[in-house]
């Protein structure tokens, strides 16, 4: 089938990652994916929430903060503050970015610290969720290096490093990296959360008044799998670029 953008089944978007994006938080990075842009921040507080003291545990917390601009969209969206509570997609999406990100990291080597994870999507066009993942990833990478530097933290408590993909079918074809135009219209659709290491952190998939076989899966995660490696080379070139200038 032809792509909306000319690309193939097989084929990311534009990934670029710009380190560095921000002044103020110990961490940032400004993702994009085609044409869709997520600014992923890392803010560190020394404190923990009131839970860990109660349960006595040892190390420290990662949370996750998500939410499109009102000019985000085609259509502006109204700020989730002025409706005084968060829409039930922002709260499951900023719990996903918290999840997969702490299963990448040994919390007990941040001893008494709170990270906290920013991501605003300046422009959404398809795939915010995995943008936002992948972009926070190397953001806080960044924070942790600039922490290790500053003498804060005497570890690395990173294991490793976390990127998200988007994967469909569509007119029963599998494809990668789906733009907004695609993910509405596919029949299946799925975002899957890996280590770099090769290793599931977590899968998202439903047919869209739909189902799917096992070939299916095979499909969607073989395209995933194979996008992935190219992000994860992206993240490395990027991170390497910054660290050096």
């Amino acid at each position: 089938m032809e792509r909306q953008d000319g690309r193939r089944n097989n084929q990311l978007r534009n990934v670029e990652f710009a380190c560095g994006f921000q002044r103020h938080p110990a961490g940032s990075v400004l993702a994009t994916f085609g044409n869709t842009r997520v600014i992923c921040a890392v803010s560190v507080e020394e404190a923990v929430p009131r839970w860990m003291k109660e349960q006595g545990k040892i190390g420290g917390w990662i949370t996750a903060e998500y939410q499109m601009l009102p000019s985000s969209t085609e259509q502006r969206t109204e700020r989730e503050a002025i409706r005084g509570k968060l829409s039930g997609r922002s709260s499951e999406i900023q719990r996903l970015i918290g999840r997969s990100l702490r299963a990448a990291v040994d919390l007990e080597k941040l001893p008494g610290l709170t990270l906290h994870i920013d991501c605003d999507v300046l422009d959404a066009d398809g795939g915010t969720r995995c943008a936002s993942i992948t972009g926070a990833s190397l953001a806080l990478e960044l924070a942790v290096a600039r922490l290790i530097k500053d003498g804060i933290l005497t570890e690395n408590p990173l294991l490793a490093r976390v990127a998200a993909v988007s994967v469909g079918m569509l007119q029963r074809e599998g494809l990668l990296d789906l733009c907004y135009v695609e993910d509405a219209a596919a029949d299946v659709d799925m975002n899957v959360i890996m280590t770099d290491k090769g290793r599931y952190v977590e899968l998202q998939g439903s047919g869209e008044e739909a189902t799917f076989s096992d070939d299916d899966l095979t499909i969607l995660l073989n395209l995933a799998k194979n996008g992935l490696k190219t992000i994860f080379d992206l993240q490395e070139q990027a991170l390497r670029n910054y660290l050096e200038n």
